[in-house]
This record gives C-alpha cells, sequence and structure tokens, in this order.
C-alpha cells in the first residue's frame, strides 16, 4: 500500500464504528466512552495488518529505533481518542475540553481586513479541534474542504452532529475547476478555508521532497490554488497531548502568494518543501498524533525491520493504558 493507494484503504469501523462511539458518549459520557478505546485499539492491532504495519513503519522512522508493540498501541489509541473527541466537538461541547491556542491573531488581522484566509492542515493531529475558533470568532465563516465520497461516514456524523458545519463544506471530489472556484466564492467572501495538503487525491499532481529520511509525495493543487487567488496562507496544527488537552498552532506562511506565469512552478515548489520542512518537525515532535496510516513515502527503505505479531504477544504486550 504505497502512498498513492490511500484512497483505496476503507474507513476503519465505518459508520457502524461511529456511530456506536456516538452513542456511547452520548449516554454514557466522554469517560465511559474512553473505556470502549481499548478494545477499540486491540482490534485494529489484531485485525487491521495495513494500519498496524504503516504505524510501525512511521514510528520508527520518528523514534530512529524499531518500534514496539507498545509503541504501536499508543499510536492507535491517540488517533481512537481524538475519533471520540470528535464527537464532542463537533457538537459544539468545546468545554469538555483543555485548548490551549498560540498564534490564531496573525490569522484574524487579515480577517480583520474582509480577507479570506486558506488554512493548510494535515492528518497530523485532530483538525476537528479547529471547531474552537467558531467560539473564539463566531463571525468567522469556516469552509471545510472534505471529499465526501471517501469519508461518507464522516459526512453522515457531521450531518447528524453539526448539520451547520455539514452545510458549509466544501466537496474535494468536485472536478479541478469547480473546486477552485468554490474556494475562490468562499475566500471573496471573507471565509477561512480549511483543507488538508499531505495527500494527493488520486490523479493529482504531486512533488516529491524529503521527508523525515525517505522521500514523500506531496500534492502541488494546494498550493497552485493558493498562488492563483494570491491568498494569506497559514499553517495549523490540532495536537492531542492526553487526556483532555489540545494545543492549536497557527502560524502565517505567506501573506500572500504571487508568481508570475515564468516562476509559478519554481514558487510552488518552494512552498511543497517548506510545508514538508514544518510538517516534519512536527511530527517529530508529536509522532503518535500522526494519523497517517499507510506507506506514506515512497522508498519504504524501514520494509524489512521486523514487525510485531500482536497476536503472539497480546499476553504480555496488550495495549495499556495511555493519556
Amino acid at each position: 500500500m504505497t502512498a498513492n493507494d490511500w484512497k483505496h484503504r476503507p474507513e476503519g469501523g465505518g459508520w457502524f464504528a461511529l456511530w456506536l462511539i456516538r452513542t456511547i458518549s452520548r449516554h454514557g459520557g466522554r469517560r465511559v466512552g474512553r473505556a470502549f478505546l481499548y478494545p477499540i485499539t486491540l482490534y485494529f492491532l489484531l485485525r487491521r495488518r495495513h494500519e498496524r504495519e504503516a504505524s510501525r513503519r512511521f514510528l520508527t522512522r520518528a523514534f530512529g529505533r524499531p518500534a514496539t508493540l507498545g509503541d504501536v498501541a499508543r499510536h492507535i489509541h491517540t488517533f481512537a481518542s481524538t475519533i471520540l473527541d470528535r464527537v464532542f466537538l463537533l457538537s459544539g461541547q468545546i468545554d469538555r475540553f483543555d485548548i490551549r491556542v498560540n498564534g490564531v491573531e496573525a490569522v484574524h488581522a487579515p480577517l480583520d481586513r474582509g480577507q479570506g484566509v486558506l488554512m493548510v492542515g494535515s492528518h497530523l493531529g485532530s483538525f476537528d479541534a479547529m471547531r474552537v475558533l467558531g467560539t473564539k470568532r463566531p463571525q468567522t465563516n469556516i469552509r471545510v474542504v472534505l471529499d465526501k465520497a471517501h469519508n461518507p461516514s464522516m459526512q453522515q456524523l457531521m450531518d447528524a452532529l453539526n448539520p451547520e458545519l455539514a452545510a458549509n463544506i466544501i466537496d474535494a471530489g468536485m472536478d479541478g475547476p469547480s473546486l477552485v472556484l468554490a474556494i475562490k466564492d468562499a475566500m471573496d467572501a471573507g471565509a477561512l478555508v480549511a483543507l488538508l495538503v499531505d495527500r494527493a487525491q488520486p490523479g493529482q499532481p504531486t512533488m516529491d521532497v524529503p521527508f523525515m529520511g525517505g522521500i514523500a509525495p506531496f500534492p502541488t493543487s494546494p498550493w497552485m490554488i493558493a498562488v492563483m487567488l494570491k491568498a494569506p496562507v497559514c499553517v495549523a496544527f490540532g495536537l492531542y497531548r492526553g487526556g483532555r488537552r489540545y494545543d492549536l498552532d497557527f502560524t502565517m506562511f505567506s501573506d500572500g502568494l504571487v508568481a508570475e506565469r515564468h516562476n509559478r512552478a519554481a514558487v510552488i515548489a518552494d512552498c511543497v518543501r517548506r510545508y514538508a520542512a514544518i510538517l516534519e518537525t512536527r511530527a517529530r515532535q508529536s509522532p503518535y498524533c500522526w494519523f497517517n496510516f499507510f506507506d506514506f513515502w515512497r522508498d519504504p527503505d524501514d520494509a524489512t525491520l521486523p514487525i510485531p505479531d500482536p497476536a503472539a504477544a497480546a499476553g504480555a504486550d496488550a495495549p495499556r493504558r495511555v493519556a
């Protein structure tokens, strides 16, 4: 399973798993819901081999040593924790969490001038935690670019928990010109447009850049859109720190990407390299928040490392409690 094949992996657990988490959380609260994360973690360790191997490969790169089964269990548990918290975040229960925000004032500046802003993120941490912006600045129109066809379970969850947010989704599955036009319309209206820029849609152009000791393909289309729209761009991360805590970090990447036709390719290439470097720094600082559970690299050079067998080790190395 390569970086180009991530869309062929089914959603882990699908609608039933999200419905189950939602039901337990609504009737039992977050504490009861978190108790169910341990059997969910065990399920992924035992049954989802591709995700287990991808976790082990990434953590091996991040740690500079072979990742253990306990490392992989903690990684999956962290991911499951953010999925559980999604239920509460999407339903507006921000007060349940200790959310610390850094650097958002720089993002407010162009919004105050009536400019739209592209907020670029990744599958590092929880982008749902960015919902806190809607409570701290309710006048901001937040539009999220999401591939509805690949995320039907997520779309149904949004429809159930936050119909207003669901209605504001910009479908990333549209053809290129329609997508650009939809983003432009939102930007012209002064919206904060959030999109993930670490995965390319099938058929979209990518650029191979150094990333965490290997070569990884990053999409170029988001940066082409940013250049075409001359948009201010901020980089955002919503990193889960355990328990109830999330750290939201915002950094202005550019006050407006401008390029002439003759140097457009060079400007886009520079953006991709800069962003990959930022993402690598953050991923090394918060490795358990990396939620790309597939072979992200062109050269999975650590593929020969031994993969822990959870079935054989379940007695000694069953998922232990993590924050």
